[in-house]
């Protein structure tokens, strides 16, 4: 089904490229500025131009009506840069490229909302001792937000993790991770000592597409939409970033009040229903959550709060110490290598994110998730890494878990 969705719109992104920036003047930075100003470029990373600095690789995905104005640009500029993705559309139809649709649940391929909803409620009722569901919500659209509760069903409140998957909508490998703990979850419990210890004594909340709507979007009409699709007043740009909409250091730096940027912070902390009703979930339970795990791609970071501030964090020491742990279980594995450390100093400064949110509710053990890869596939990470890919990411869930589970507040 999305295959063919994705097909469809195969003409959209004809001879597209994603170039890899080097800028190493000022004036390198000024350039790249001024040219976002004058045509529309889709920033990947950093998220936006206005994050743009020297000495940091910038990605850019540049729509084929402007490569001419961007080659001239970058050689009377003297920019050094590479090509990372020369054919985008064979990239985007290249992502399926794991084989024909099984009948069952696929947890290697990327799966549309209805596919994901569907298996959300079926895995729930299958496992009724070990997974309960339940709608914290709609979105703008009107989509459930489904969240899943693993975890070994017990009479008093047990402490818990909340994780959620898909907050901008073309992080693809995001929601497929979420969708294979809560298998991972299902399937090794009872054999998996580490998985059972877990979930007997405590409850994992997972909400496996957070901004649905944009999802959705991604699917049928704009592989490469981010931000959720409600409208804004007084502009005919849709969506805001559900991760600059959280009320910490709301809007103050890396992130803006244009209703047109990719990094918008809303109209007020909040102004999306989708921020809103898992805020509003957490605060309600924070008695009893005890991390925060937000899932996003891509960079292969661990990162922590605050991205709002360069103040570290009260917690740095111990946070910065779990992430070096579970980055280099992850590393184990397949040998992927993660940075980890606080947001705006490892990337960027960056308000309105959900970790910092998180953390400055009380909530200490909370991380940010860049998976796979550091560009050469971006946001089109083929679907045969969706395995090794959520593999790896498990070893270090499972590692900050397991702290978390020994180191109760």
């Amino acid at each position: 089904m999305m295959f063919s969705l994705l097909k469809s719109l195969s003409f959209f992104f004809l001879r597209d490229k994603v170039f890899r920036l080097k800028p190493s003047l000022d004036a390198h930075v000024t350039l790249i500025k001024d040219l976002a100003k004058s045509i529309k470029l889709d920033f990947w990373s950093p998220d936006s131009e206005d994050l743009v600095t020297i000495d940091i690789n910038v990605d850019i995905h540049v729509p084929a009506r402007y490569l001419d104005m961007m080659y001239t640009t970058l050689e009377q500029g003297g920019i050094v840069y590479e090509i990372l993705i020369d054919d985008f559309q064979s990239a985007v139809d290249g992502q399926a490229d794991s084989g024909a649709s099984p009948r069952a649940h696929s947890y290697t391929k990327y799966n549309t909302w209805s596919e994901i909803e569907a298996w959300a409620n079926t895995i729930a009722s299958s496992n009724p001792s070990l997974v309960s569901s339940q709608v914290i919500g709609n979105t703008y659209e009107g989509r459930s937000m489904i969240l899943l509760k693993v975890g070994k069903s017990s009479t008093s409140p047990k402490p818990a993790i909340f994780m959620d998957c898909g907050i901008h909508a073309r992080e693809w490998i995001s929601p497929a991770f979420c969708q294979w703990f809560v298998n991972e979850a299902v399937t090794t419990y009872g054999s998996d000592s580490a998985m059972t210890t877990l979930l007997n004594s405590m409850d994992v909340y997972v909400l496996p597409v957070f901004n649905i709507d944009g999802y959705v979007y991604t699917h049928t009409s704009d592989r490469m939409w981010r931000k959720t699709r409600s409208r804004n007043s007084g502009s005919s740009c849709i969506g805001t970033d559900p991760n600059r909409n959280f009320d910490a250091g709301w809007c103050t730096i890396g992130a803006s009040s244009n209703p047109c940027s990719e990094t918008f912070c809303g109209s007020t902390a909040e102004s999306e229903i989708e921020s809103k009703n898992v805020a509003n979930f957490i605060r309600d339970n924070k008695s009893t959550i005890k991390a925060y795990l937000t899932v996003h791609s891509y960079s292969q970071l661990l990162l922590f709060p605050y991205s709002y501030t360069f103040d570290l964090a009260a917690d740095h020491s111990e946070l910065l110490t779990v992430a070096k742990g579970a980055s280099a279980a992850l590393t184990s594995l397949h040998g992927t290598r993660y940075t980890s450390g606080p947001g705006a100093a490892t990337i960027y400064p960056a308000a309105g994110g959900s970790d910092d949110w998180a953390y400055d509710l009380g909530i200490k053990y909370s991380y940010t998730f860049e998976l796979r890869d550091t560009g050469y596939y971006g946001f089109l990470l083929p679907e045969s890494q969706i395995q090794p890919t959520c593999e790896e990411t498990m070893l270090a869930v499972n590692y900050i878990a397991a702290h978390v589970l020994k180191n109760l507040y």
